[in-house]
C-alpha cells in the first residue's frame, strides 16, 4: 500500500481526488491537509462535502500541524494554489516522495513564463527541469520515471488533446492560428467565494484574452501559436471548447479521422465521435475528454468537452499515478 497525502483536500479538485483514491486498492490515504487559515480545519471531509458521508470521514488537518513521519509518506497530491505548491513541493521531494502537483508551479520550463503570468520569479530551476508535464496520453514513458509530475491546467488539457494529433501529423496550415473558444463552469475559479464566482452575478463572458496564463502553457507544450479565448458560464462544472483551424491544401476528413484514431484508439480516457459533436452532459462527473469534428473545404471545426475537475484535474492526476506505478491506467477511475 502507498501511504498518500492530499494537500488542499477541501477544494473542488481535492475532494474529487479523495473520492477516487479512497477506492484504489493500492492507496492508503493517511492525511487530508488544508491551509492553516482554513475554516474547515478539524471537520471531517464528509461534513464539508456531505456526499462523502460514510465514504471518507477523515478529518481535515492544518498543513502547519502536520506531524507525519517522513518514512510513512510515499505519495503527495497537491490540489493547491501555485504559491503553496511552489513553497512545499521541494520539501516532499527531498523526503523522497513522489509528487503530483495540480497547480501551475512547475508546468512550464521557461522561467520568464512565471514572471509574466504568475507574478513571481521562479528560483527552483533544478526542480523545474526535473518536472514531467502530466498530459497522460502523450507523456507516458516520462511519467513512468518521474518523481514530480506537473499536471496540465484544465484548459490546456482539452486544447492539447484536441489539437496535438493534428500538429504531430503536420495537418494544420500554420499561416492561420487555431482559434480556441473555451467555456468553463464556475468551479474552475476555485471554491473560495468571491463576487466573480457568485452564481447570481455570473453571465457568460470572455476573460483573460491574450493574457491568460493557460494561453502560454498551451503554446509552449503544443509547439504552435494559437488564439485562446477563455469564457466562464453560469454552470457548475465542465468545459466545452470549439476550435477552428485552417488545414493544409489536400487534407481531407479521412486524414483527420486517421490522426485521431492513431493517437487515441488505445487511450481509455479519450472518446472520439464518428459524427456530430459531444455535449457537456456527456462528460460531467466522468473522467473523459470527448472529441468530435467536421471538415468543409480546408476548414476544420473541433468540439471537445471534459469535466474540468476530473480529466482537467483529479482523474488525470490519478491516471498519471497509475501509469507511474504500473497499475492499470483506469484503476479506481472507471
Amino acid at each position: 500500500m502507498l501511504n498518500t497525502l492530499i494537500i488542499g483536500a477541501n477544494g473542488y479538485a481535492g475532494v474529487e481526488l479523495a473520492n477516487i483514491l479512497i477506492r484504489h486498492p493500492h492507496i492508503k490515504i493517511i492525511g487530508l491537509l488544508v491551509s492553516e487559515n482554513s475554516i474547515d480545519i478539524g471537520k471531517p471531509l464528509s461534513e464539508v462535502y456531505p456526499r462523502m458521508k460514510n465514504i471518507i470521514d477523515l478529518p481535515l488537518i492544518s498543513i502547519k500541524s502536520m506531524s507525519f513521519k517522513t518514512d510513512r509518506i510515499d505519495l503527495v497530491f497537491f490540489a493547491t494554489s501555485h504559491e503553496v505548491s511552489y513553497k512545499l513541493v521541494p520539501n516532499f521531494l527531498d523526503m523522497g516522495c513522489i509528487v503530483f502537483d495540480l497547480s501551475g508551479a512547475f508546468r512550464v520550463k521557461d522561467k520568464k513564463f512565471y514572471d509574466d503570468f504568475y507574478g513571481f520569479s521562479h528560483k527552483n530551476e533544478k526542480i523545474l527541469r526535473k518536472a514531467v508535464y502530466g498530459l497522460a496520453e502523450f507523456q507516458c514513458d516520462k511519467i513512468k520515471k518521474a518523481q514530480l509530475i506537473a499536471l496540465p491546467g484544465c484548459y490546456p488539457t482539452i486544447s492539447q488533446l484536441a489539437l496535438r494529433p493534428l500538429v504531430d501529423n503536420g495537418l494544420i496550415n500554420k499561416s492561420q492560428y487555431p482559434v480556441i473558444n473555451a467555456i468553463s463552469g464556475v468551479s474552475g475559479t476555485g471554491r473560495k467565494a468571491t463576487i466573480n464566482n457568485h452564481f447570481c452575478e455570473i453571465s457568460l463572458k470572455a476573460y483573460g484574452v491574450f493574457n491568460h496564463r493557460h494561453h502560454l502553457e498551451i503554446v509552449k507544450n503544443l509547439g504552435i501559436p494559437v488564439i485562446f479565448i477563455p469564457h466562464i458560464g453560469n454552470f457548475s462544472r465542465g468545459i466545452l471548447a470549439t476550435i477552428t483551424c485552417l488545414l493544409k491544401i489536400g487534407i481531407k476528413k479521412e486524414n483527420i479521422t486517421k490522426a485521431f484514431h492513431n493517437a487515441y484508439h488505445n487511450k481509455p480516457f479519450v472518446r472520439l465521435y464518428q459524427k456530430g459533436f459531444p455535449t457537456l452532459n456527456s462528460i460531467v462527473r466522468l473522467p473523459y475528454c470527448d472529441i468530435g469534428f467536421e471538415v468543409k473545404d480546408n476548414h476544420l471545426i473541433i468540439v471537445a468537452v471534459e469535466d474540468n475537475l476530473l480529466k482537467g484535474a483529479a482523474s488525470q492526476a490519478v491516471q498519471c499515478m497509475n501509469i507511474r506505478f504500473g497499475f492499470p491506467e483506469t484503476q479506481s477511475i472507471i
